[in-house]
């Protein structure tokens, strides 16, 4: 899959993935990684949310790890809400815990576009998905299917 992948590539990937490592997560509520989190908890997909400021705390119910290290294996997708620049280090942190993790995909969200990151992670053999944001594609590809419900 390439970092634009078509329909039924996301299609594929989304209904495969299980397991999501949530990097950049967020404790506002007002943030889209705070949202997006809540809409993959919804949908049935396990989240580790990954922030560094918030390592200890819980964040919707799930423990929140600081950096992909502390993880628990495995996971399916990492899912980048940090800039461009920051999601190079990002995906270097992947690869360097891929053996663990067990990956499958690195997501990059909206206006994440990051073209070396995207091919080093594709040479490691994962799909990789940019600029988008599953939150959208999710039932714009008729994927939802809501499953938890939070207050």
């Amino acid at each position: 899959m390439s970092a634009s992948p078509s329909d039924g590539d996301l299609r594929q990937l989304l209904s495969t993935t299980k397991t999501v490592a949530l990097v950049g997560a967020s404790a506002n509520p007002e943030r889209d990684s705070h949202s997006v989190m809540a809409y993959l908890l919804e949908q049935g997909y396990s989240v580790h949310p990954v922030n560094p400021g918030l390592a200890g705390q819980t964040l919707l119910g799930q423990p929140v790890y600081a950096s992909l290290a502390d993880v628990p294996a495995p996971v399916d997708m990492v899912d980048i809400f940090r800039n461009s620049e920051a999601a190079g280090g990002v995906v270097d942190d992947a690869l360097a815990q891929n053996e663990r993790l067990g990956l499958r995909s690195i997501w990059m969200q909206l206006d994440v576009i990051n073209p070396t990151a995207a091919a080093k992670a594709e040479a490691a053999g994962l799909q990789v998905v940019m600029d988008r944001c599953p939150k959208i594609d999710i039932p714009r590809l008729g994927l939802d299917r809501k499953v938890r419900v939070f207050p």
